[in-house]
C-alpha cells in the first residue's frame, strides 16, 4: 500500500512498476472510473506492436501450453449424491394445500 505524500505525491510499489513497465521519469495517468481511480501508464495509451504471424502463433502456443500444465493440475471430482434431486429444489419453500 502507497501512502501519499504532504506534496501529494505516490510511490508505485515496486511489484507493479516492474509487472507494467513503469520506469523512473514515465507519465502515468490518473483517471475515474466510478468510485475508483484508476493508475494508467502513458504506455497503455500507445498503440500495442504488431506481430508478425510468427511470433503471434509462439505465443499461442506458449499460452497453451500453460493452460494445458494448469487443467492437468486439476482434478474433477464425481459428485455421485448431493443430498437432494432437482425436483426438490422446485418445491423447496412452496406451501403446501393439503
Amino acid at each position: 500500500m502507497s501512502k501519499v505524500t504532504s506534496k501529494l505525491q505516490v510511490t508505485v510499489p515496486k511489484a507493479l512498476a516492474e509487472r507494467y513497465g513503469i520506469q523512473p521519469g514515465d507519465d502515468i495517468r490518473f483517471e475515474e472510473a466510478g468510485e475508483v481511480m484508476r493508475v494508467v501508464p502513458d504506455a497503455a495509451a500507445k498503440p500495442a506492436e504488431v506481430l508478425n504471424t510468427e511470433a503471434r502463433l509462439r505465443l499461442f502456443d506458449a499460452a497453451t501450453a500453460r493452460q494445458r500444465t494448469r487443467e492437468a493440475g486439476r482434478s474433477l471430482r464425481t459428485v455421485s449424491s448431493r443430498g437432494w434431486t432437482r425436483e426438490e429444489l422446485y418445491e423447496r419453500g412452496r406451501t403446501r394445500a393439503d
